[in-house]
C-alpha cells in the first residue's frame, strides 16, 4: 500500500469520529464521505440530506436520481471511489431550515477543518464538480450568482451545477438552456475521463 494511501485512511478514520458539531446536530454525527487516492472525478455538494444520513450513503435519494441522470453515469460507476469522490462542504445531515423548507445551510467548519486535508490526497483529480451556492461560493473566485458560475464552468477542469434536488424544479423550468446546452458538454467531459 502506497504512503498516500496510508495517510488517506489516517484521515478518513479521523473524518469518521470526527465530533465537532455533535451538540448542534439534530442526529448523531455520521459522516458520510466517499474518497479514494485515485479517484478522478470529485463532487463537492452541499450536505448529506436526512435519507441519505439514513442510508449512509451519499446521494442515496431523488437528487442522487437526478445527479446521475444529469451526469450519464450509472450506480455502479457512481459509487465508486476509483472514479467519483464525494466530498460535501459538510458531512453530516445538519438538520432542517429554520424556515421550514429544506435544509439547514451546512456548517462552515466541516470545510476549514477537512477539505484541504483531504484534497491533498486525491491527486488523480481530472474534473471537480460543485453543486449549488454553498460550493459555488467557497470555490468559485469572485462569485457572484449561481447562473453565472455555471455559464462560465471550465468544464475541462470545473463544472458548476445547481443542487439537483427537486425544490429546484422551478429554476430549471426558466433555465432550459442549463439541460440543452450544458449538461451535453459535462457528459462529453465525463465520457471522455471515464472513457465510455
Amino acid at each position: 500500500m502506497s504512503e498516500t494511501n496510508i495517510q488517506l485512511i489516517k484521515k478518513l478514520e479521523n473524518v469518521s469520529a470526527c465530533q465537532l458539531c455533535a451538540n448542534k446536530l439534530p442526529l448523531p454525527p455520521n459522516p458520510i464521505v466517499q474518497i479514494h487516492s485515485q479517484a478522478q472525478i470529485l463532487i463537492i455538494g452541499q450536505a448529506p440530506g436526512l435519507q441519505t444520513h439514513q442510508r449512509n450513503l451519499p446521494f442515496k435519494d431523488q437528487s442522487g436520481d437526478r445527479l446521475r441522470d444529469w451526469l450519464g453515469v450509472n450506480e455502479q460507476q457512481f459509487y465508486n471511489p476509483e472514479l467519483f469522490a464525494i466530498m460535501p462542504m459538510a458531512f453530516c445531515y445538519p438538520g432542517k431550515a429554520k424556515s421550514g423548507s429544506g435544509d439547514a445551510p451546512p456548517p462552515k467548519i466541516c470545510q476549514q477543518t477537512w477539505h484541504n486535508t483531504l484534497r491533498t490526497n486525491m491527486t488523480n483529480i481530472k474534473l471537480t464538480i460543485l453543486i449549488g451556492s454553498y460550493a459555488a461560493k467557497a470555490y468559485v473566485e469572485n462569485y457572484h450568482s449561481l447562473n453565472v458560475a455555471i455559464i462560465q464552468s471550465d468544464i475541462t477542469n470545473t463544472v458548476v451545477l445547481p443542487h439537483p434536488s427537486p425544490r429546484n424544479n422551478i429554476w430549471l423550468k426558466k433555465n432550459d438552456w442549463f439541460e440543452t446546452k450544458t449538461l451535453p458538454k459535462v457528459r462529453q467531459r465525463l465520457s471522455e475521463i471515464l472513457d465510455v
